[in-house]
């Protein structure tokens, strides 16, 4: 009997995140094929993925990369229909004869496309935090009265949802709390006193992921963490003091759920993200990711810290934002996420030491007070409010 394919949209499809996606589709072109493709600025790489997958559709972000993209796919005799812009983005994450949506823009502008896809009943992997940093129970509510399936594509979020019941009705009587492992990133050992020196090609130098060059930065400062607190706290419905960090260098347990009886459950594997993605597309089966197996035989210890030490707290000071926008009114994630994309930007381009990030951070939340956001209108809005405050600290900092 044959199997109706999948058809995927990838959302960020020359990012890792879409890459590794487009190698486990390829691996199972039985069960999944590519309807359409996004990209930001890289056309050659977009080309390069439209001639080896044949997408019906391929969406730029702007007009003239969009262009830029369709002559070269007329050039080489492509029938793929090229797009660009925000609403050629929402309309292939909705699109009827999308089955499968990954969700891998990086930043807020992977926001509107993902509650395009939620609003029509896609399954939904979610490999964007900001989509629930900044759309927060907006999105959630969005995701329910869609009817969609989310699925989290994170591989600290992904573990956590595979250690947890089958029944999301048996969660909250079940669990005592989520435990997310980090590994530490390029500096968990370094003398905090020397971090105002770091370098982006320092930050960006990952001991066990390859990533891109932003969420690289996030793990060296463990913004990243701060942001999957807040994930963590929407997708699993649990209480933000149920949320908890520890530090796990090999990256070889990827997270943890206490149950009441504390008895623990945790998701090994490989730090390879084509086990998440692999598990998201074919869930609740399990397929062939081409990860690499675990070999115990060569384990010579798991190794854990505690994330509230004292030189943890003057290395890592913005882990503590997560709990404290949560505790905050609503909005306030999406000002911290704002902020920390602009610092972030701001150091990779060497007008902001590192140290500075947080600072940036904790200015731009003392400076911009949200008011309960209802609509995507409003969570742009203040995206831009909260962009604009940050960026005139940045230009302070940098008089």
């Amino acid at each position: 009997m044959n199997m109706k394919k999948s058809r995927v949209v990838v959302l960020g499809s020359t990012g890792s995140i879409g890459v590794n996606t487009l190698d486990v589709i390829e691996r199972h072109p039985d069960r999944f094929e590519v309807f359409a493709l996004t990209a930001s600025t890289s056309v050659d790489t977009i080309l390069a993925q439209c001639a080896r997958h044949r997408p019906a559709y391929a969406v730029m972000a702007s007009e003239a990369h969009g262009k830029q993209l369709f002559q070269s796919c007329v050039a080489q005799g492509l029938c793929t229909q090229v797009l660009w812009g925000a609403d050629a983005l929402a309309m292939v994450a909705a699109h009827e004869l999308a089955d499968i949506v990954m969700a891998a823009i990086v930043g807020a502008a992977g926001l509107a496309p993902c509650l395009a896809a939620a609003r029509s009943g896609k399954r939904l992997l979610l490999a964007n935090k900001e989509a629930l940093v900044v759309g927060g129970q907006l999105f959630m509510d969005t995701v329910a009265a869609g009817g969609a399936t989310l699925l989290p594509i994170d591989s600290e979020h992904s573990a956590v949802f595979q250690s947890l019941p089958p029944d999301p009705c048996d969660w909250a009587a079940r669990i005592d709390k989520i435990i997310l492992t980090a590994s530490g990133g390029p500096f968990r050992n370094r003398d905090p006193l020397t971090l105002r020196d770091v370098t982006p090609e320092e930050a960006c130098a990952h001991p066990n992921w390859i990533m891109g060059r932003k969420i690289s930065v996030d793990s060296a400062t463990m913004m990243n963490k701060a942001l999957e607190v807040i994930e963590a706290k929407f997708l699993f419905g649990v209480a933000p003091a149920q949320i908890q960090v520890v530090i796990h260098p090999q990256s070889v347990i990827h997270s943890m759920v206490q149950y009441v009886d504390n008895s623990v459950v945790a998701q090994l594997g490989t730090p390879d993200m084509r086990g998440p993605i692999a598990y998201g597309l074919s869930w609740p089966e399990r397929v062939c990711s081409g990860a690499a197996a675990l070999d115990f035989s060569t384990m010579s210890a798991l190794n854990f810290e505690a994330i509230d030490s004292e030189a943890n707290k003057r290395r890592f000071p913005g882990i503590d934002l997560a709990w404290a926008a949560l505790a905050a009114p609503q909005g306030t994630t999406a000002v911290l996420n704002a902020a920390n994309e602009v610092a972030v930007a701001a150091f990779l381009e060497r007008r902001i030491r590192y140290d500075q990030i947080h600072h940036i951070n904790v200015d731009t939340l003392s400076t911009v007070r949200p008011e309960a956001p209802g609509s995507l209108d409003d969570l742009l809005g203040l995206d831009m409010l909260s962009r604009r405050a940050a960026e005139s600290a940045v230009s302070r900092l940098g008089a």
